[in-house]
């Protein structure tokens, strides 16, 4: 092309492409060296997350423990207990190391593990339904952010209670707790003498052969240990307390506190 001398302008054929094409190899250096670190970071990246991965994704669960086995030694919530495999009433709870929970039951007064057969007051087909069962039921659970014992006793409980205590079982009083709050239908029932020592909540008989139940919590640690039993056994509630006593005694290990 001319321009008004006659002269030629120059176009992208001219000197500007021999430039374009002396540059283009070391932008093309420049930007392997770039890309470089970028793929070193990529792969720490991936290799960190896949580390993390394989710490925190849960693993196949291994398979339980025979029930005839010695006694597992158990952590939940960061404290050990020693547990009898045939007490542990969910199979994959069946096996040592740190457990979120233990659901158990000890045969009562005797506190043997069960020998596997069903409860006594479980209907068969084509059987009259048996006497109430004579176990004692154990749930050990991480405590986490829940309230002590003792604690729900002060700050809770006295919301929902009737004003005055009466007399239970000999040495016991009795509280109930109003219509219309949550705990509905249950009486609060304690050592007159030492509350601190012996202290549950109830349920009442209810419609039928539904029995009672009492719960009685300790805390050890950062587990809580809530122990279920019938409301009859009551009558005899010394004995009970020495026998979950002596239960917390067979499952915690050799020196532990069986109290708190």
């Amino acid at each position: 092309m001319l321009d008004e001398s006659g002269d030629s302008i120059g176009t992208s054929e001219g000197p500007w492409r021999d430039e374009h094409r002396r540059h283009a190899p070391q932008r093309k250096q420049h930007g392997r060296l770039l890309a470089l670190p970028l793929l070193v970071v990529g792969v720490a990246v991936a290799a960190a997350t896949g580390f993390i991965l394989s710490v925190l994704w849960p693993g196949w669960p291994s398979t339980p423990v025979e029930p005839n086995a010695p006694a597992l030694p158990v952590t939940v919530g960061g404290v050990a207990f020693n547990v009898p495999p045939a007490a542990v009433r969910v199979p994959m709870q069946r096996q040592p190391g740190a457990q979120e929970r233990l659901d158990l039951a000890f045969l009562w007064p005797s506190l043997e593990p069960p020998d596997g057969s069903p409860l006594p007051n479980v209907p068969t087909k084509g059987l009259p339904r048996a006497q109430p069962f004579e176990r004692i039921f154990v749930t050990i659970a991480a405590a986490r952010d829940s309230l002590a014992p003792d604690e729900r006793v002060k700050t809770i409980y006295p919301r929902y209670l009737e004003s005055e205590p009466v007399a239970g079982p000999e040495g016991l009083s009795m509280m109930a707790f109003r219509q219309g709050t949550p705990y509905q239908g249950e009486d609060l029932i304690y050592d007159a003498a030492a509350p601190e020592n012996f202290l549950v909540r109830c349920s009442r008989a209810g419609a039928g052969a539904t029995p009672g139940m009492c719960l009685h919590v300790r805390r050890f640690g950062d587990a809580d240990v809530t122990i279920r039993f019938l409301r009859d056994w009551l009558d005899d509630w010394r004995a009970v307390a020495g026998n979950i006593d002596r239960l917390m005694t067979k499952l915690r290990p050799a020196g532990g506190d069986v109290r708190r």
